[in-house]
């Protein structure tokens, strides 16, 4: 079965003004196809052919770089649709909440890390919250569209919570202003679905 570009749970629109409708649509319909596509080509006749995404990046020759880049263009994107949502579904709570706390001290000290990782990842790449097993948490970033479920990125664990800092994710609302993009990021996280992402992975 080759990967298929997942449909959104809202529209393009729904999260304006953090998000515009054009970024939006650009992100899912050209970038996200355009990795999609990418994937299946790369991995069409290979070993990798049958096998879920998680399965192949974790098994990956970081050296072949069209599934690197494709295969974390498709797992990234997915994810970052599902860990975003129009309606700032819950607050940080349960056993999450207190992963974050021993770790960063309080919501804030997990706020800032986080937003510094987006920040100072030179370039394209990523922002993560990732959980090792035993439920411990971690802030980390990663370049171009590598992730943590990859070998010897210097970033480990189960990915729960990313953001896209690639130009193509902000550029057209936000221009340079990265770190406005970043802000306004934490008023569109679903934390039900982070949550739930976090007890299926610690």
């Amino acid at each position: 079965m080759a990967f298929e570009l997942p449909k959104l749970k809202f529209a393009y629109d729904a999260l304006e003004p953090k998000i515009d409708a054009k970024t939006m649509e650009i992100h899912h319909t050209k970038h996200h196809q355009g990795y999609t596509n990418k994937l299946n080509d790369a991995i069409k006749g290979t070993e990798h052919e049958g096998k879920t995404i998680e399965n192949i990046l974790s098994n990956l020759d970081m050296a072949n770089s069209a599934v690197r880049n494709n295969g974390g263009g498709f797992y990234n994107h997915s994810l970052f649709w599902e860990v975003i949502n129009p309606n700032n579904k819950g607050r940080l709570s349960g056993d999450l909440k207190e992963a974050i706390m021993d770790k960063y001290k309080s919501f804030d000290g997990f706020k800032d890390a986080f937003s510094k990782a987006a920040a100072t990842q030179f370039g394209s790449g990523w922002a993560w919250l990732c959980v090792h097993p035993g439920g411990k948490v971690e802030v980390c970033s990663t370049p171009n569209q590598d992730n943590s479920l990859m070998p010897g990125v210097g970033c480990g664990g189960q990915p729960i919570l990313g953001l896209d800092v690639w130009e193509h994710a902000y550029y057209l609302n936000y221009q340079n202003r990265r770190p406005d993009y970043i802000d306004a990021f934490f008023d569109l996280i679903n934390w039900n679905e982070v949550e739930s992402r976090y007890a299926k992975s610690k």
